[in-house]
């Protein structure tokens, strides 16, 4: 991008004929005649090859004049460059891994295949967030620290399973653990998706309890409740009879969950198949956006330097050439 900060200044181009006419006119003015009877003997004479530089100086002083003229207006080379400023989120996903969650009510998955398909279309959809994983049943661990390595959440969260803890629904640890990993965060906001298909029956934290103290480190609890409402079909592993299916109440605490998200101004949902199940996930996913701002600008550097140059070099050859090759004798 090319521009001239002070283009008002180019106006004096416009006086460049007035110069040129002022000289041709002088020269014809201080031009003189002498007669002769008889001028065979000046046809005799060569003409001499300076002559036809005689003008030469003259253009010298009028590119300087130019030039100088545009230095004043001040050329200026732009380019323009684009920074783009985000302001991550910090989000970690609780994953409920006890042996509830291999129902499957989620046809043709059960709860937790289908939690780890969703939840990995999830990660891959977020930009510049770091994202955690956090596992619970009976206790509560961090699977994945918050990262923005992708690649290595989604690695972790294909290796969760039912049995990697002992059995039963610890929901206040599992906020505990998530609340651990995000109270010295920075973020501009920070977000829990706690998923679970049961009611809080172990740890030493209650839920509601431990959404309190999310609170106060601003943290935004979004709760999930996975299963149909109702009955579902859980597998069990008969030693005997082999693999059979038991029809088994969903016992899902939703009063607990809407009030642990109340109390952080998150929001509770309920998830009866992967397809609703999907549409919460990309819901929360549009309530978090991150912020992104793109400023656009040009830089400018000044290219005068080299219009003077230029001249200074025009001016100084005019000068050596008056006082040599074109010195003119009075």
């Amino acid at each position: 991008m090319f521009r001239f900060a002070n283009p008002e200044v180019l106006l004096l181009l416009l006086f460049i004929p007035l110069v040129i006419g002022w000289y041709f006119r002088r020269n014809r003015k201080m031009s003189g005649a002498l007669r002769y009877s008889n001028i065979d003997l000046f046809k005799s004479i060569k003409k001499s090859s300076k002559q036809n530089y005689r003008h030469l100086l003259f253009a010298f002083r009028l590119l300087v004049l130019i030039l100088l003229i545009i230095c004043f207006a001040r050329p200026q080379a732009g380019r323009t460059e684009t920074e783009v400023i985000t302001e991550g989120i910090d989000i970690i996903l609780a994953v409920d891994v006890s042996s509830s969650m291999l129902a499957e009510d989620f046809q043709p998955k059960n709860r937790l295949q289908a939690v780890k398909l969703v939840a990995g279309d999830f990660i891959k959809g977020r930009r510049n967030d770091r994202i955690g994983l956090v596992v619970f049943s009976g206790q509560s661990f961090t699977q994945c620290p918050l990262t923005l390595d992708y690649g290595i959440l989604l690695r972790f969260l294909d290796e969760i399973k039912i049995g990697m803890i002992e059995d039963g629904t610890a929901i206040g640890m599992a906020i505990a653990t998530c609340v651990n990993r995000l109270r010295s965060s920075s973020a501009e906001s920070k977000v829990v998706i706690l998923l679970t298909d049961g009611r809080n029956n172990r740890g030493e934290l209650d839920p509601v309890t431990a959404a309190k103290i999310a609170g106060t480190f601003d943290i935004r609890i979004y709760t999930i409740g996975a299963g149909k409402k109702g009955y579902a079909m859980y597998p069990i592993d008969d030693p005997v009879f082999g693999k059979h299916y038991r029809r088994m109440p969903v016992q899902i605490d939703e009063d607990l969950l809407k009030k642990v998200a109340d109390i952080t101004r998150g929001k509770y949902f309920r998830a009866t198949d992967e397809s609703s199940l999907e549409a919460i996930y990309n819901e929360i996913s549009e309530m978090e956006k991150t912020k992104i701002e793109v400023k656009e600008y040009t830089r400018y550097r000044e290219l005068f330097v080299h219009y003077l140059l230029i001249a200074l070099a025009l001016l100084v050859l005019e000068i050596l050439l008056s006082y040599t090759w074109l010195r003119k004798i009075p």
